[in-house]
């Protein structure tokens, strides 16, 4: 944003100066913010008008508006406070009770609608300045955690929550939950009334499945069995697939601990699956480097101690046999 022959007249409190008058969109306002005179407030604006070479704010009756430069400028500008601000508070003891900090966590949507509420909860009581960014992590088709992994090296992610098995040796790793799967329906469907496997195969099914394909490891399971399953519907997403069953007779096999969690809102209830599909744990991974930072290790504690998660009562638990070494996305 600004060129190196610039920087020995930059000043940083000037892009706060135009981070506070653009949110504002009025110079007065923006002076109380800053507990600054208008005048004072005008005089910045003229110096960063003239060190970004745009007129950055045109005067209306009603205060102030952007130009298309100040638009382009806003999320560099509220990037670089933001790493400030990171940079500032790591310097300091970190303090849960005090700590403005920000944290980003990335999970698939059904793990995170898991954990997230409950996390919420824990941090407002304990932290209440401290703010959480959820981001989605999309498996791909092969190596199929890799990219959380890759943003956890680089930092994009502070911590990723996680059905995975393989973590490598840098990185430390707490079981958060265990998970298998239910079939979900909505409430008064006929399946539930007698969830055999002759039944399970002659309903019509919903799959979770990012890349749209109508396959997953239910249908390898059946087919060991000489049996098949019609897929009449695929979603992205978890959430999704909750909103789409309650308002129709497929059928979805979705995590247990999710259903227990988020299906009554939708009126999704469970029944066992008549199949005997593995079970997984689900895992809070950091680096280990990143752990030295006392933020980061307070809240990968606060997230390993989410375990013990309700499960909801949805009937005889299936059998266990071998953990998974990674959870596929097409059920």
């Amino acid at each position: 944003m600004l060129h190196e022959i610039d920087l020995s007249r930059a000043d940083l409190n000037l892009l706060v100066l135009f981070d506070v008058v653009l949110a504002e969109r009025h110079v007065g306002r923006a002076a109380e913010r800053l507990s600054l005179s208008p005048s004072a407030v005008s005089h910045g604006l003229g110096r960063l008008r003239r060190l970004l070479n745009d007129p950055l704010f045109l005067k209306t009756p009603r205060g102030v508006v952007p130009t298309s430069r100040a638009e382009e400028l806003a999320g560099p500008v509220a990037d670089v406070l933001g790493r400030v601000r990171s940079v500032i508070s790591t310097a300091e003891p970190f303090d849960p009770g005090t700590s403005t900090r920000r944290f980003t966590i990335g999970a698939p949507d059904g793990i995170s609608a898991v954990v997230i509420p409950q996390l919420l909860a824990a941090v407002r009581r304990a932290a209440p300045g401290i703010d959480i960014g959820i981001r989605q992590i999309l498996p791909a088709p092969v190596r199929v955690w890799q990219s959380a992994i890759d943003d956890l090296d680089m930092r994009a992610l502070d911590i990723a929550v996680l059905p995975i098995e393989d973590i490598p040796a840098r990185f430390a790793e707490r079981v958060v939950y265990e998970e298998d799967f239910v079939v979900a329906m909505r409430a008064g469907h006929r399946f539930r009334r007698r969830p055999t496997l002759e039944g399970f195969c002659a309903m019509e099914h919903l799959v979770v499945s990012l890349e749209g394909d109508a396959h997953g490891f239910v249908d390898d399971y059946l087919a060991k069995q000489g049996r098949s399953r019609r897929i009449a519907l695929t979603v992205p997403s978890f959430m999704f697939a909750l909103a789409v069953l309650a308002e129709t007779d497929l059928i979805c096999a979705l995590p247990r601990t999710f259903v227990a969690v988020q299906g009554a809102r939708f009126g999704i209830v469970a029944a066992e699956m008549p199949v005997a599909l593995e079970r997984f744990r689900v895992r809070a991974v950091a680096p280990k480097v990143a752990l030295m930072d006392a933020g980061v290790e307070w809240l990968f504690t606060m997230l390993a101690a989410r375990r013990g998660l309700s499960r909801g009562n949805v009937g005889a638990r299936g059998r266990t046999i071998k953990a998974r070494r990674r959870m596929r996305v097409r059920v």
